[in-house]
């Protein structure tokens, strides 16, 4: 781990030096090509809070984190609660648009323990202020999408063509977050020690699945 402090030095034992142009110069298959495509299709779909299956996806978000609690309506001062900047989600979304929500909801649903874990700040000591949980996990997207040249036509960097699926990105961002003892105004800080890391991990020569990656220690079913 990178940064002001170095926690996860056991977890991370292999070098991220093994990086070769042979790995940088081997071609995408058909079938990487193709959901590589896919992916660049969902990037440009924006957040349209007029569109059912957009609002379904939020309500399923808000049933996933508060399973007991009736949200008032798409408009409401309880998203406040989950960590969006005010009583409307939809304008929280500018910047990376509905994929991140897409992966807020697949983190709910597939690691409900560490989604809640992270919603609700268990665990660790924390700082009085703290970083919004559904913003934070909207730029951790855009930092993917950027981190891993999936804008372009073809990822050039090696961790994006390592890239299949971050989905320990949120857990190491928190991991670090309480390893540095921040607060919320050094989240940016935090983003960019959790960026570093992940690329370290991602040009790794033997990561071949999600599973091979450090960082996927850190999640829990």
């Amino acid at each position: 781990m990178v940064g002001p402090r170095a926690w996860l030095a056991g977890l991370f034992n292999r070098s991220a030096n093994k990086r070769t142009e042979k790995s940088l110069d081997k071609p995408l298959t058909p079938f990487q090509e193709q959901r590589l495509k896919k992916l660049q299709e969902r990037l440009q779909t924006p957040f349209d809070e007029t569109r059912p299956d957009h609002q379904e996806a939020l309500r399923s978000l808000w049933n996933a984190a508060f399973p007991d609690v009736a949200l008032a309506g798409l408009i409401s001062e309880q998203w406040k609660e989950m960590g969006w900047q005010g009583p409307n989600p939809s304008t929280d979304f500018r910047g990376c648009g509905f994929i991140a929500l897409e992966n807020l909801l697949f983190f709910a649903r597939t690691y409900p323990v560490s989604f809640r874990r992270l919603l609700f700040k268990q665990g660790g000591k924390r700082a009085t202020w703290e970083y919004p949980f559904a913003v934070a996990g909207i730029n951790v997207s855009f930092m993917l999408i950027q981190m891993l040249d999936l804008q372009s036509e073809k990822p050039k960097c090696l961790p994006g063509k390592n890239f299949v699926r971050l989905l320990g990105a949120f857990e190491l961002m928190d991991a670090q977050w309480l390893a540095m003892q921040a607060s919320y105004m050094e989240f940016n800080e935090v983003l960019k020690v959790t960026r570093e890391q992940l690329e370290r991990e991602l040009s790794l020569e033997d990561v071949h699945r999600i599973k091979d990656l450090p960082a996927y220690n850190l999640l829990y079913q």
